[in-house]
């Protein structure tokens, strides 16, 4: 008997999924219905702000896997437009609304959840004007291309964390005057203020007012559309506004149908991927995770976790094994000149998660200094006083410093010491780097302050 797989969400986990269990097993022995409620699958998110920016001229360049590919290639039944709106796990079907309305249900043997994410939207007075734009799948990236055709002016970005300023620095490309509030004292969350506050320096650098340490209050509007951003202690003209204030797991459909969800919202599986619900699946962005350093559920939306984790579903689903071992949080992007990128914890997690967190902060060249093109560079290690271990690092530089994030997080993910980081061989030549590479030295001197300080235990 022919088994049913239905995959809810096809970008990247759940059509890794649907992929993986197809390599496994033919049609004859299971069959693959895929539902997205979008008008792409299989696409590049990342991409999306440098869609807006300009970088990227053609939209499809950003999809993957085109829908006749699936269908005609993979046989994969995949469903654009069609929206799942309910899981019933008695009935063991999924109630499916279509691009004309109608509803229908689909019965399933096994169920892949790859709802993604949502973009966080602030319960405030005026948010649902027109022009106030969320940023998380490319149909929304589409929505804001059409809405710069109509020529605004002014723009303020709400939110100052990676799809914050990455949207900044796209709708500055795009000629419009930008400015950026954040509630917090420094951009990027994620980094260390310290940190943080360089990144702020090279936005003010591009011509963004940055508005920092201030909560926004709401949208003033006019005939339906936004006029103006208003926080505590300012008003801001907006024809455009685009809200940069986080995700949350997408696991709204999963717990009204009584699967088990996290303290972060996502829903909870095991290292396969299961739910604790027999023949339910759930991967990417919709699910939590478990951090390696912390040892904390956390969830981070990622498409390297999302494609990593719809894998090791699809490979199990298919009569494989695999397994997701947990996160990092490793992430790298360029902001403006600057290249920035973390791994690990931040001071203040390693902190929260129970360490003795100690940061040392230094500053190098990406290549060697005499050769032509070097730039400079900043690098963060926290470790923890008492074993000297590496948990967390923090990157900004410009081009040629984001990717040695790469070695640090192999070595938080193996939990070396920052001593035994300054012995590893890694590459030199000048057009790559000093002599001493930046991640030694910064290790070097992270150690020399651990022994200042001496460690505990």
């Amino acid at each position: 008997m022919t088994e049913r797989l239905v995959v809810i969400g096809g970008d990247a986990a759940g059509m890794s999924a649907a992929s993986q269990a197809r390599d496994r097993r033919g049609p004859d022995d299971l069959r693959i219905v895929a539902f997205e409620k979008g008008a792409h699958a299989s696409y590049s998110a990342c991409g999306i702000p440098y869609l807006v920016g300009g970088e990227v001229t053609d939209v499809e360049s950003l999809v993957s896997r085109r829908p006749e590919v699936f269908r005609d290639t993979l046989d994969i039944d995949l469903r654009l437009r069609t929206e799942v709106v309910e899981i019933d796990l008695d009935r063991r079907a999924v109630a499916v609304r279509d691009e004309e309305g109608d509803l229908g249900w689909e019965p399933f043997d096994q169920l892949v959840i790859a709802t993604g994410a949502v973009p966080g939207r602030p319960d405030l007075p005026g948010a649902g004007a027109g022009g106030i734009h969320g940023v998380q799948t490319l149909d929304d990236g589409i929505a804001l291309l059409r809405a710069l055709e109509r020529g605004p002016r002014e723009a303020v970005v709400v939110g100052g964390g990676y799809i914050g300023l990455e949207m900044a620095e796209a709708l500055v490309r795009r000629g419009l005057k930008v400015s950026l509030v954040d509630a917090a004292g420094q951009p990027m969350s994620t980094l260390d203020p310290d940190m943080g506050a360089l990144i702020a320096d090279a936005l003010r650098d591009l011509g963004i007012r940055v508005h920092l340490g201030e909560r926004v209050e709401g949208f003033e509007e006019s005939g339906g559309h936004v006029t103006a951003v208003r926080g505590e202690n300012l008003t801001l003209p907006a024809d455009l506004v685009v809200l940069g204030l986080g995700t949350r797991p997408n696991s709204v459909l999963a717990e009204a149908a009584g699967i088990e969800v996290g303290e972060t919202s996502g829903i909870r599986t095991d290292r396969r991927m299961r739910t604790p619900t027999e023949g339910v699946w759930a991967a990417g962005d919709c699910v939590e995770t478990f951090h390696l350093v912390s040892r904390q559920p956390v969830a981070i939306a990622l498409g390297t976790h999302a494609n990593k984790q719809g894998r090791v579903a699809g490979i199990n689903i298919g009569g494989g094994h695999a397994s997701f071992p947990g996160v990092v949080g490793t992430a790298v992007s360029k902001i403006c000149e600057y290249e920035v990128a973390r791994t690990g914890l931040t001071t203040a997690e390693a902190a929260r998660a129970g360490f003795e967190p100690v940061g040392e902060i230094m500053e190098s060249t990406t290549r060697a200094g005499y050769y032509p093109g070097a730039r400079r560079m900043k690098i963060k290690m926290i470790a923890d006083r008492g074993t000297g271990r590496l948990l967390g690092a923090q990157i900004v530089g410009q081009e040629g410093a984001a990717k040695r994030i790469d070695a640090l997080a192999i070595a938080v993910w193996h939990e070396m010491t920052v001593e035994e980081i300054t012995g590893l061989d890694l590459s030199y030549a000048p057009p790559f780097a000093p002599v001493w590479d930046p991640v030694l030295i910064a290790a070097r001197k992270a150690a020399e302050h651990l022994e200042r300080l001496g460690r505990r235990g």
